[in-house]
């Protein structure tokens, strides 16, 4: 690299760390926005500049938006009864693709992991549960990942509602053992979420 370059190179340092990508990867996608710096480059300085500046989560679900109330949550067609548990906003955007849930969402954040020293309180699920008793919830939607963390965290929760009268259903059919709602295709989380069954 010549000399000066040291922003780039922290730059292409910056971008490998983000996920998906490489060392190889950053380096194309600098390179891309230096050969485009009038037009692409200066849009996305501003967005980011802007996303950072704006985001933040919904004090209800966890979903990300601009307001203090994410759309989904302000949206009276959304009240239908059913709250679908996901671990991450990912999850919930990967759901919403589908087009195949009209009702509402909680974001847990994670999944409980003894490992890594994550319990329930860590996830907010005690608010989860308080959140299920205060709104008109008739079935809870565990729509957690086929990994073991993800199942123990549904079978965490469906233990901590099996008092109430809440229906709790799981994903069924279309997400394989070990497999991430993100990298899903559209067709199968509509399956999934369709052929979705009690746990």
């Amino acid at each position: 690299m010549p000399e000066g370059s040291n922003d780039i190179q922290a730059l292409i340092a910056q971008m490998a760390r983000l996920p998906g990508l490489g060392p190889r990867s950053a380096r194309r996608i600098v390179l891309a926005l230096i050969r485009h710096r009038s037009g692409q480059m200066a849009q996305l300085s501003s967005l980011m500049g802007r996303v950072a500046e704006n985001s933040r989560e919904c004090a209800i679900c966890g979903n990300i938006g601009e307001a203090e109330l994410c759309d989904i949550c302000t949206n009276p067609a959304r009240q239908t009864g059913e709250l679908c548990v996901v671990e991450s906003v990912a999850d919930l955007w990967a759901l919403e693709r589908g087009r195949a849930f009209a009702g509402r969402y909680h974001v847990l954040g994670g999944t409980l992991s003894a490992l890594d020293e994550v319990g329930p309180d860590d996830l907010g699920i005690p608010r989860l549960i308080d959140r299920i008793g205060r709104e008109a919830v008739t079935e809870v939607i565990l729509a957690l990942n086929a990994t073991v963390e993800g199942q123990t965290t549904a079978h965490y929760i469906a233990d901590a509602l099996s008092g109430s009268a809440v229906a709790i259903t799981g994903l069924a059919q279309g997400v394989p053992i070990g497999g991430e709602l993100d990298y899903l295709d559209d067709g199968t989380i509509t399956a999934a979420l369709r052929a979705r069954r009690n746990l």
